[in-house]
């Protein structure tokens, strides 16, 4: 049977990340793996995980199954954190998933139950995982626009034109903040615009919010779910804590379907446990039970919100450096967007032969869309990143 195996395409960022390993330069600089890193390049554990792990190590007698859903105070405190009061509680059906890939492939495992003929919008570029999933799953899949070419910033027009060919019953796949690879937003007038077009187009949104926190702030950053959940008949959700509340290992994430008609969510609710069922049972729970315990004791949750505005603030920082040194090297403001762009990533707008210069030349390693992840540089980095930019005719 395995003879019959073909051979897979090697994933992009796991071969970056091997020949980054393998560079014997000591002044290498790693601006490609998607993770969180402090000054020192160590993805840290917070205050507050720590301490709740403590807890729950010191308090936990048992290590029996959760529910198919997952531990319901995870799931109320994740809909709280995501929600806040946007939606009524009963209108959401929501389990735990691996991280926020698996609440990605739960939720487009729901669509295809769902409505099999539904075409999936995918904005160009997104996150390379998502038209990986969507095409193993053999779903009919379209893009939209939504990077300029010639500046990095959103082309709304594009996207708004594009999405006027979807058909009444599709799903629009939207990143809810810091939209990775491009880290350019939306604004919530921009937004707004969105939801009438999906009402008017009867669409479907389903939003990936991955990086809630490390934009303008957690309740900033959710903003725009909000809107969509309490404005939208219907929606998707898949959020992970992977980032800000640093437990990548850990893999917990969510997915949530909502509905205003209070009569479907059960049905929901039970086509949700059904999946996860067919698909892992019951969902992994140490990283449930930290996130859960944080978020339901008030002096944790301080200290967790804490130490995430500090990451936040940090990352601005960087952006803000980066841009002013290229300002000064280059003479110009073309590399302003980096500033005004948020989360972990932004993209240059570099050829792929110039990402290559950038590597052999000067011992940095970015995708190769030349998106780079701004958490991975610091003070010492930032002016040798801004020459090289500027060497390589970027």
């Amino acid at each position: 049977m395995l003879t019959n195996l073909k051979d897979q395409p090697a994933d992009k960022i796991l071969a970056l990340m091997a020949a980054y390993r393998e560079d014997p330069r000591d002044n290498k600089i790693d601006l490609g793996v998607g993770v969180y890193k402090d000054a020192t390049g160590k993805t840290p554990v917070m205050r507050a995980v720590k301490a709740a792990e403590k807890k729950i190590w010191e308090e936990q007698d048992s290590k029996s199954y959760t529910g198919l859903a997952g531990d319901p105070a995870y799931g109320d405190a994740m809909v709280d954190l995501v929600l806040g009061s946007a939606v009524a509680r009963g209108n959401v059906a929501a389990v735990a998933t691996p991280g926020g890939t698996g609440a990605i492939r739960q939720g487009l495992e729901l669509i295809k139950m769902a409505a099999p003929g539904a075409t999936v919008w995918l904005s160009a570029p997104t996150w390379p995982n998502h038209p990986s999933i969507v095409k193993y799953l053999g779903m009919p899949m379209a893009e939209y626009r939504y990077l300029n070419d010639d500046t990095p910033t959103v082309n709304f027009n594009g996207m708004m034109e594009d999405l006027q060919g979807a058909k009444a019953g599709d799903v629009v796949l939207l990143h809810g903040c810091c939209h990775n690879p491009t880290g350019a937003n939306l604004t919530l007038a921009q937004w707004a615009e969105v939801i009438a077009l999906l009402q008017e187009k009867e669409l479907t949104p389903f939003v990936d919010i991955a990086y809630q926190g490390f934009g303008d702030g957690l309740e900033d950053d959710a903003a725009a779910v909000r809107m969509v959940a309490s404005e939208m008949p219907e929606c998707i959700i898949a959020a992970s804590c992977s980032k800000n509340f640093g437990i990548y290992r850990e893999r917990t994430g969510i997915l949530m379907a909502i509905s205003q008609d209070d009569a479907l969510q059960g049905r929901a609710q039970a086509n949700l446990a059904f999946l996860n069922r067919q698909n892992y049972s019951f969902p992994p729970d140490h990283g449930a039970r930290i996130v859960a315990t944080i978020l339901n004791d008030a002096e944790l949750k301080a200290d967790w919100m804490a130490e995430l505005e500090e990451i936040r603030q940090g990352m601005l920082g960087l952006r803000e450096a980066l841009a002013a040194e290229l300002k000064r090297l280059s003479n110009s403001d073309r590399f302003e967007f980096l500033a005004q762009h948020r989360g972990m990533f932004s993209r240059l707008g570099a050829t792929p032969e110039q990402v290559e210069k950038l590597r052999a030349d000067h011992g940095i390693y970015m995708v190769g869309d030349s998106r780079l992840n701004i958490a991975g540089l610091n003070a010492q980095t930032i002016p040798v990143l801004a020459k090289a930019i500027i060497d390589c005719g970027i």
